[in-house]
């Protein structure tokens, strides 16, 4: 049976693009980099989709292609919300899974902070990206494939 699994990523500012063409090698998966217009290069590997620039269209269009099992590389906790209702798995680029019942927490703590932010509280942001990051986004991104490829 072929694996009909893709995986789609919001790639304007994704920092695992490397990890991301390793694994989907490595594990036969058809990788799709979305992103606006403003960040295309000559120098892009892979599968790249181009969209308009205007807000939030790179997230309407993977929002579109996603399918249930598909997986989407993010960092946006609003899109992610929205993927894990439509059963996509949603991974940040930290390599942090993100399920349907940590949503409404993070979406919470989300508002909160911007809330703050908006009174002019200061608020942290968060903390540089780390090679641990980056460890652990490959680790779990082979581990979901690994875990799909055993039931195909």
């Amino acid at each position: 049976m072929q694996n009909l699994m893709k995986i789609f990523v919001d790639a304007d500012a994704c920092p695992v693009k490397q990890e991301i063409i390793q694994a989907g090698t490595e594990f036969h998966v058809d990788i799709y980099f979305v992103a606006s217009y403003a960040h295309k290069s000559e120098s892009q590997v892979g599968n790249w989709i181009y969209v308009d620039s205007f807000k939030d269209q790179v997230d309407f269009h993977i929002y579109k292609l996603a399918e249930k099992g598909d997986i989407v590389v993010t960092q946006d906790m609003g899109f992610a919300s929205l993927l894990v209702k439509k059963g996509v798995q949603v991974l940040s680029p930290r390599g942090i899974p993100l399920k349907d019942e940590q949503m409404d927490t993070i979406l919470y703590n989300r508002y909160m902070s911007a809330k703050l932010r908006r009174s002019g509280t200061y608020t942290k942001g968060p903390k540089a990206f780390s090679l641990e990051d980056r460890k652990r986004f490959a680790s779990e991104l082979k581990k979901i494939l690994s875990n799909h490829e055993g039931i195909t």
